[in-house]
């Protein structure tokens, strides 16, 4: 049984960063996938926010320079560090898995989902 769990979603001032994390299961080896990060905020579309695949990564512009993505195969977790967070980054981050293509997926041909995080960023 595949499954994603994101954690670490919170409350957090403009210009703070917090660190998201999705431990997953079922997954023979994470190598042979590839992992996501997206965010839905109220009333827009998910949107993708960056992936990875072995050693591939991709990011949406609007966070360049400012989230990095990782994955640490022996804990089962991708991860997603965001630093110089604005208001706009507010959102509910959701982890999703696939197969390892590069460039990565569009939305919709990611197969499994976790059942994301709140990420809040207001003073």
């Amino acid at each position: 049984q595949w499954q994603l769990v994101e954690s670490g979603g919170a409350l957090v001032q403009p210009g703070g960063s917090l660190t998201l994390s999705c431990t997953v299961s079922g997954f023979s080896r994470m190598d042979y996938f590839a992992f996501g990060w997206f965010r839905q905020a109220p009333g827009k579309e998910r949107e993708e926010v960056s992936c990875i695949a072995t050693e591939y990564t991709q990011y949406t512009n609007s966070v360049k320079g400012r989230f990095t993505i990782s994955s640490d195969n022996d804990k089962n977790t991708v991860y997603l560090q965001m630093n110089s967070l604005k208001p706009e980054d507010t959102a509910v981050y959701f982890c999703a898995a696939g197969p390892h293509v590069v460039p990565c997926m569009s939305i919709s041909e990611w197969p499994f989902w976790g059942r994301g995080t709140q990420v809040t960023v207001s003073s």
